[in-house]
Order: C-alpha cells, then sequence, then structure tokens
C-alpha cells in the first residue's frame, strides 16, 4: 500500500518537482498553493500519512495551518520547508508539533531520506519491537507498548509516536535522569540528524498533553545541564 502525501507550496513550479521526485519513489502525492486548499484536501481525504509544508504562504501559512491541524487533534506527521534562515520559525514549528523541517534551498535526495525516517516513527512499533515489552505502571499512568496505549489518571493521552517513546523511556526508570542523547536514542533509533532541541520540543507538547489530563507540572522535570527525569512516587504525590 502506497504512502500519501500531500505536499503544500505556493511555488507552482516547486510543487511539480515534489509531486515529480515523490511518486518516482512509489508515493501517492496530493499538491495545495496554500494552507486553506490543504485543509479542504484533508478533510476529503483521511488517510494522509504525511505533510510536506512551506511556511511562508498565503492566505494560511504554515505555522497556522499546523495550528488547525493539531487544534483539531491530528497527529499527521509534518516536515517544515521553510525559505526563512531564522532559527525562531524552526524552532516555533517544532514547539507547534512540526516533526522536522529543511531550510531552502535544499536537496530532493534529503528530503526523501527525512520522510522515510518521519514515516519510520510515525508508525507504531513493529510487532517484534513491542512484542512481549511490560506494561509500564507509575502512580496514575499507564501505558501498553503492544496496544500503543497511555492514559493518565484514566483520561486517554493522545500522543505521536515519538511522544510515547519518550514517556516510555522517561517513566521506566522513574527518578533516573535521562540526558538528552539518551532521549534522541529512544525516540529516534533510525535517525541521526536531529537535534538536542528536537527533544526539548516534544518535551514541551508532552507535558502539556499531561497536564490536560491533570498530571502534576513535576512530572517530568528539567534537571538543567543534564536533561530530564520522571518523578519519583514521593515526587510525584508532592
Amino acid at each position: 500500500m502506497k504512502y500519501r502525501i500531500l505536499a503544500i507550496d505556493d511555488d507552482k513550479n516547486l510543487r511539480e518537482n515534489l509531486r515529480c521526485a515523490l511518486e518516482r519513489e512509489d508515493y501517492a502525492v496530493f499538491t495545495a498553493a496554500d494552507g486553506l486548499s490543504a485543509l479542504d484536501i484533508l478533510k476529503e481525504n483521511d488517510d494522509i500519512d504525511l505533510i510536506v509544508a512551506d511556511i511562508g504562504m498565503p492566505r494560511l501559512d504554515g505555522l497556522d495551518f499546523l495550528k488547525r491541524l493539531r487544534a483539531g487533534g491530528s497527529c499527521i506527521p509534518l516536515i517544515f520547508l521553510t525559505s526563512r534562515d531564522e532559527e525562531i520559525d524552526r524552532v516555533l514549528g517544532l514547539e507547534l508539533g512540526a516533526d522536522d523541517y529543511l531550510t531552502k534551498p535544499f536537496s530532493v535526495r534529503e528530503l526523501l531520506a527525512r520522510i522515510k525516517a518521519v514515516l519510520r516513527r510515525s508508525k507504531p512499533p513493529a510487532a517484534q519491537e513491542s512484542h512481549g515489552a511490560k506494561r509500564i505502571l507509575r502512580g496514575q499512568l499507564a501505558m501498553d507498548p503492544e496496544r500503543f496505549s497511555a492514559a493518565f489518571a484514566d483520561r486517554e493521552l493522545k500522543l505521536t509516536i515519538t511522544e510515547f517513546r519518550l514517556l516510555s523511556a522517561l517513566a521506566a526508570e522513574p527518578g533516573m535522569v535521562k540526558t538528552r542523547e539518551a532521549l534522541l536514542e529512544a525516540a529516534y533509533p533510525e535517525d541521526s540528524y536531529l537535534s538536542d532541541r528536537s527533544v526539548d520540543c516534544h518535551i514541551k507538547r508532552l507535558r502539556r498533553k499531561l497536564s490536560d489530563a491533570t498530571a502534576p507540572e513535576t512530572l517530568i522535570q528539567t534537571i538543567y545541564g543534564l536533561g530530564y527525569r520522571y518523578a519519583d512516587g514521593r515526587e510525584e504525590e508532592a
């Protein structure tokens, strides 16, 4: 079954170049010139596997498009394309829920490599990876790797694969400090070029989802200069 990719960019030539490159890799491709048109496509196609989107677009730019996408509960992975060489755009995109980004001009080969990596980590773990994995029960947190489900205080946590892996790595050893490097390895075992900043952005989103499920703010603690840790029982109850 082909992966289905939505490419969004107001540059017609770039859209068509993306379509040709992706179709050569046997992807099914949809294209849109702006965020509003892309939302219409998503309403009619609920099985899109990945989105590649420009940040600077008319009518609805990439950042506002992503806000609407995530506010609606969608976890479709998204890779941003941006011609702005400004860290604030890249960081804001990650904090809003983007999975990766590329700065224009970029090589098609690198984009294809990143698409493959994001698609790998966006799917539930393979059967051999999760089979026999133990459930994690930490106070009011319950995680089941085989069903790829998580809940806090009996409230479902709608986590991406990356968020699930990060929370699993932290909750498996409460009280132990996990460096960003260790968390990168746990969350992105297939990738080698992601930055520590990606971990920080995913942790921020994870904390927000836990907070919405009534988890205390101290559940995931920042250990400055080192990384993060999941609070042990005493800290969680405090």
